[in-house]
């Protein structure tokens, strides 16, 4: 029976941290996209993130024109779920693999974020959808920056823009070829033999 109540904390703390971890994450991302700032999507973000990032932002520094405040509250927030998840798992994490697997986490998050933001973009191309709708500029501005450069290189394909599915492609090999070995390591140092461990 204590099997099924961990299995029921650990859904709870993905699905609250998991959210959290996407707003603070797609709240980067608009700002490095510079989105249109009076968007309702990104009011919204903005509305959801700011008691949080404003205090952030007077301890972290800006690199250039990125905000880095969000980034780092998104690694924060990653590094407490991780910890919550495997102490529900019964496990005391050691420090080094809990925070590689807290950079796992947001570097999967943001590539899957990206990954359907690039696919809604797509399916919006495809289909007659209401331009004025702020989904569409959010989506299309976030999306714009990737696609523009693989455009460039990617010649249509019978007057279809195959750059979409490239990029889908792309990132589908980024998760599994640099982010699941980051994460694999990242637990055999957590959670490890002590050998391993260090």
């Amino acid at each position: 029976m204590s099997n099924y109540f961990a299995n029921a904390g650990q859904i709870l703390i993905s699905v609250a941290f998991g959210a959290a971890l996407a707003i603070m994450l797609l709240r980067q991302m608009a700002e490095l996209a510079r989105v249109d700032f009076y968007n309702p999507v990104c009011q919204f973000l903005y509305r959801a993130t700011s008691s949080l990032v404003m205090p952030m932002q007077r301890l972290v520094p800006r690199m250039g024109r990125v905000n880095l405040a969000p980034l780092l509250l998104a690694y924060l927030v990653a590094a407490v779920e991780m910890l919550l998840v495997t102490l529900v798992e019964g496990t005391v994490p050691r420090v080094p693999g809990l925070l590689l697997m807290a950079l796992a986490s947001v570097l999967d998050n943001l590539l899957v974020l990206y990954m359907v933001i690039i696919f809604v973009s797509a399916l919006i191309s495809l289909f007659d959808v209401d331009a004025q709708h702020p989904l569409v500029p959010f989506v299309d501005q976030i999306s714009r920056p990737i696609l523009r450069v693989l455009r460039r290189r990617l010649p249509a394909i019978a007057g279809f823009d195959i750059s979409p599915a490239i990029a889908i492609v792309i990132i589908m090999l980024a998760r599994a070829l640099v982010v699941q070995p980051i994460s694999d390591f990242a637990l055999r140092i957590a959670v490890g033999p002590l050998g391993l461990g260090g």
